[in-house]
């Protein structure tokens, strides 16, 4: 009989005691130990196993646990004598940054400072032994008391400070377990306090994992590796270890093995390849074919594949770096969804206050975060940067860029279907109505909706032009014949049933006073030039009458459009 399938438990004793399914993560704990790292930083995407593989490690190592072997037993681990042996016999600090996600620095710095008081009161006991001194009584005191509102040095040296105090109890130097160090700082980027966080972080990261005698080892994990420069400049103990990188590449995340044989159990053996396809793509070091566990784990318990992975958390920054980005993101963007790939540099450290003007670190984060694989990397040539090939990672991912683009036009309520529906009825007067409707309600949506960039016409076109791509996708194929700067931006709809459906080319033209004396005069000149081009060329030459091709002029001067 196939074992339940526990959705969302996070809690490594609470799956064992309810024999939930589960993939034996355990040897992990036997690498990372025999590495002797001091400190290491695993960068994987979210829904990845990070916060159990934590858990594991916490129950495996923590003197809280040291009577709860049976946790293991039949595990990878328990099956060596040594490993027996070591359970439950280290003090253990273990926090958690994943719910840090608030929208101001204070409040940020506030949960932060409410974590170290709970670890402080998970040890109390230390207050009622002969170990601490009077003022550092006095110090435990004032942290579990002042709570939210410690300062900012108290805060940076409270971890260190009870590390100390652990190791005089035990008799052992602690391990510090910090799960999600990153989605803090995510939020301050988002939220515009980057440079306080960082402040406090480095200041907090130091006095825990650098300048600590008392720490016997360490493990972070996050989503992105956080530029050494930005907040581990002081730590020169760090081990850090991405996507990229060999080790524990298959400690996170499920093998295709592992996953065929789960597949199995549930009797679902016929849907390897569905599976496959919607949720494959992800490569850790040299290990290719892993698969996201989330995704696995629902589509274990409900038996049909949909969108489980890439709707759990908020995509807040994937969503503002390409619905913000410049019109060359969009383009890239453009070509991803439409199946390409892409070739690019990639940066795995994440200089997060350089994403608005780094297009390159864009692709890096959205490679660190899961929703980009890479195809190939190509050979180095000296001098310059190593490029990889990268695309979309499944069809999990494609869909959920779907739904990311479509939500652009939600504020336009049904004015943006409205305008899909008349241009192919081929309702000009609707078009009008129904496109200036949407450009007054999204267009300053595609920049920063503060003080608009010099190109944030552009940047409303190319992200109207990905509408298109997604709502036509079943029925058409939108491509389009670029050009930088404000000049012609012209889109070519394709039906897939030429004998169903009429073809549609349009033409986009920012008005200039120097060139045109009305929005008129716009339209007509972006109609002159499909002629004059011959963009219709390539669908008579595919079989599609020339009666059959509608050509549009879309002429724009702010806010306001013109189509004939």
């Amino acid at each position: 009989m196939a074992r339940t399938v526990g959705i969302g438990i996070q809690a490594f004793d609470k799956i064992r005691e309810k024999n939930c399914f589960y993939v034996d993560k355990t040897l992990f704990i036997k690498e990372w130990w025999e590495n002797e790292d001091d400190v290491t930083l695993i960068a994987r995407p979210r829904r990845f196993g990070k916060t159990l593989n934590m858990s594991m490690l916490e129950q495996f190592f923590s003197v809280d646990y040291k009577d709860r072997g049976g946790l293991f037993e039949g595990l990878c681990i328990w099956q060596e004598e040594k490993y027996r042996q070591l359970q439950g016999t280290y003090p253990v600090i273990a926090l958690s940054f994943a719910n840090v996600k608030e929208r101001d620095y204070l409040s940020t710095k506030q949960r932060i400072c409410r974590l170290i008081t709970e670890a402080y009161n998970k040890h109390w006991y230390l207050m009622e032994s002969d170990v601490l001194r009077e003022s550092e009584k006095t110090d435990f005191i004032e942290i579990t008391e002042k709570k939210a509102n410690m300062s900012e040095e108290m805060a940076s040296l409270a971890i260190h400070n009870l590390s100390d105090y652990l190791c005089r109890y035990y008799g052992k130097k602690v391990i510090i377990l910090l799960d999600e160090y990153d989605t803090p700082m995510q939020e301050a980027y988002v939220n515009g306090f980057w440079d306080e966080l960082v402040s406090f972080a480095r200041s907090l990261f130091n006095s825990t994992f650098k300048t600590n005698s008392y720490l016997e080892r360490a493990i972070m994990t996050g989503i992105t590796r956080v530029s050494k420069e930005s907040i581990f400049s002081d730590l020169n103990n760090l081990e850090i270890v991405t996507t990229t990188s060999d080790k524990y590449a298959t400690a996170f995340g499920f093998t295709e093995e592992e996953v065929f044989c789960a597949l199995e159990e549930y009797g679902y053996d016929e849907k390897k390849e569905e599976v496959k396809r919607w949720y494959d793509g992800f490569t850790f070091g040299s290990i290719c074919d892993i698969y996201n566990p989330w995704s696995i784990l629902n589509f274990l318990d409900k038996g049909k594949v949909g969108i489980y992975w890439a709707n759990t958390s908020s995509n807040g920054l994937v969503n503002k770096l390409v619905r913000e980005g410049d019109t060359e993101i969009k383009n890239i963007f453009e070509d991803l969804l439409m199946g390409k790939s892409i070739h690019c540099p990639v940066d795995e450290q994440i200089v997060y206050n350089q994403l608005d003007d780094d297009q390159e670190a864009v692709w890096s984060l959205l490679l660190a975060s899961g929703y980009l694989k890479v195809l190939s990397l190509e050979e180095k040539i000296e001098g310059k940067s190593q490029m990889y090939e990268l695309s979309l990672t499944n069809a999990e991912v494609l869909d959920m860029f779907y739904d990311m683009v479509r939500g652009w036009f939600k504020r336009a309520g049904g004015n943006y279907n409205s305008f899909v529906k008349s241009l192919i009825q081929g309702d000009i007067d609707a078009m009008n109505v129904y496109m200036n409707r949407v450009a007054l309600q999204t267009f300053s949506y595609f920049d920063t909706g503060k003080n608009l960039s010099y190109d944030a016409p552009e940047r409303f076109y190319h992200g109207f032009v990905l509408g298109l791509l997604v709502d036509l996708a079943a029925d058409y194929t939108v491509t389009s014949n670029r050009e930088s700067g404000f000049g012609r931006y012209d889109v070519v709809i394709e039906p897939k049933d030429t004998e169903k459906n009429q073809a549609f080319i349009l033409e986009f033209k920012v008005y200039n006073p120097r060139k045109e004396t009305s929005l008129e005069e716009t339209v007509q000149s972006a109609l002159a030039q499909i002629e004059e081009k011959q963009y219709e060329a390539n669908l008579i030459a595919r079989g599609i009458p020339a009666e059959h091709i509608r050509k549009y002029g879309f002429a724009f001067e702010g806010k306001e459009v013109l189509i004939g």
